[in-house]
């Protein structure tokens, strides 16, 4: 027989609200639990076992509601039929009723209850279909309001720093903005506060029986992106150059915005903030080529913005278990290598695909070389440390001396220059030295000691082309002395 188990609802608060098909069903069972006690109708579910112990065990509200939910289905299992009891309705904002309706090795049924949002509707004395209000969670508003202006009616503001960080997730806010909080509706305590966005988390102690309504807001929350992902559209839709560009046609702008990034970086100055000014407009440069390729794959019915956000995030979340799971990681280099394995999981082998999957071949050189070197490494075909690498530039550095000897126009010298490049990037590799900046750092100082060179040959009124490769050489090291 398939374990049942019945959730039925405690109402808003009020014993006077919970129906008569609930109290029957809660005096019938013989196994019953309680979601938590910290409810006004929890004693009429008398000896229930309660979970509030599972909140003081984890961090995290998903983490407690999967806990409930197993815990349930065990002694659903154990005894064959239990009553669950949750507060409010088990249809609202009721996350382990949820993972119940997905488990199927318990039946899981529901009794129709009155939830806190008829008391709502009632105190504000709205019609919520009419209005368009959308109900929001606390705990995700910045994520679930994005976009929006209202009207929205917010639950599970418990504590202090829910309504904090409601109220910072609108960064545009004026201040002004009317908010009306609803604090133990239902109950003889009832209290309705008409206030403002910028008091949202002065006016009152909050607890599991707040809420909040936000009529309407000048500004969408996260409007400065909402705006962004907007004007991408129009310019999509109006302009004749944006409607004529393709992912292809896009390429160049997206390596040159990146590159330009690279530029503000290095052009930071910690005690100069006007600094930040360029790197801000550089980013902002290469996130609108990010919405730029998302809004031509939204106008193809291909994907959207919020599905590249929600990709990296669930890859981010995936790769680091030692903040969103149980593994344990104390630094850098276990990260590192955490994150390598995650990434040969998820590659799946290497069965019908090559080892390389994965690796961009249309990265820099050096940064494709070391890419390629690092993935074949992964699979033990390396050199144990950096004296093998140092070696083999020698012996490639031989075999390029032999092939231009040989022809110095043949294809074989342009093969064997690339040997040795590619022996450089390993050395650099096995030497914990990024080839790309090490490179780069090359050519800037070449090019600042042949700024120098130039100004000190005018200073001594020579022409450089007129030079002789002595009075080149005697120039050069005049620099690299001071």
């Amino acid at each position: 027989m398939t374990a049942l188990i019945t959730v039925v609802g405690l109402g808003p608060g009020s014993p006077d609200a919970i129906n008569q098909q609930t109290l029957r069903a809660i005096n019938d069972a013989t196994h019953r639990y309680i979601r938590t006690m910290r409810h006004p109708s929890a004693h009429l579910v008398a000896d229930a076992v309660s979970f509030d112990d599972e909140y003081e065990k984890h961090e995290k509200f998903e983490d407690v509601y999967r806990a409930i939910a197993g815990r349930l289905i065990i002694e659903a299992q154990k005894h064959g039929d239990i009553l669950y009891a949750v507060p409010g309705s088990p249809l609202v904002l009721e996350h382990t009723v949820q993972l119940l309706l997905q488990d199927k090795s318990v039946t899981t049924t529901l009794i129709p209850a009155m939830s806190f949002l008829d008391v709502a509707w009632s105190a504000l004395q709205i019609d919520p279909v009419d209005a368009g209000v959308r109900l929001i969670d606390g705990h995700r508003f910045a994520e679930l309001a994005a976009g929006e202006t209202g009207p929205l009616l917010v639950a599970q503001c418990h504590a202090n720093w829910v309504m904090s960080n409601i109220k910072l997730a609108h960064e545009s806010a004026s201040g002004d903005e009317p908010v009306v909080i609803l604090h133990h509706l239902g109950l003889a305590d009832q209290k309705t506060i008409h206030t403002t966005w910028q008091n949202i988390d002065r006016e009152i102690e909050p607890d599991h029986l707040t809420s909040i309504y936000i009529p309407k807001l000048s500004e969408p929350i996260a409007g400065e992106l909402t705006k962004l992902h907007n004007l991408a559209r129009t310019l999509r839709e109006q302009c004749p150059w944006d409607e004529k560009q393709t992912h292809d046609s896009l390429i160049r702008y997206l390596i040159e915005e990146t590159y330009e990034v690279v530029d503000a970086i290095n052009a930071l100055d910690p005690t100069d903030e006007s600094t930040d000014e360029k790197f801000i407009e550089e980013l902002g440069d290469l996130l609108y080529q990010v919405e730029f390729h998302a809004t031509i794959a939204e106008q193809q019915g291909r994907f959207s913005i919020a599905d590249v956000a929600r990709s990296i995030h669930d890859k981010l979340v995936r790769r680091h278990p030692h903040v969103f799971g149980d593994v344990n990681a104390d630094s850098a280099e276990e990260v590192v290598s955490n994150w390598d394995a995650i990434k040969q999981q998820e590659r799946g082998g290497v069965t019908d695909k090559s080892v390389f999957d994965g690796v961009a071949t249309s990265a820099p050189s050096l940064m494709y070389s070391t890419k390629v070197q690092k993935r074949a490494a992964e699979f033990g075909f390396d050199w144990p440390d950096s004296k093998g690498a140092s070696a083999k530039i020698t012996e490639e550095l031989a075999e390029l001396s032999n092939a231009i000897k040989q022809d110095s126009k043949s294809k074989e010298v342009a093969l064997e220059l690339g040997d040795v490049l590619f022996s450089v990037v390993n050395l650099s590799r096995h030497l914990g030295v990024d080839a790309e900046t090490a490179l780069r750092s090359a050519a800037d100082k070449f090019r600042h000691r042949f700024e120098s060179v130039v100004a000190l040959a005018e200073q001594r009124n020579l022409k450089l082309k007129d030079c002789s490769l002595a009075q080149l050489d005697e120039l050069w090291e005049d620099v690299k002395r001071h």
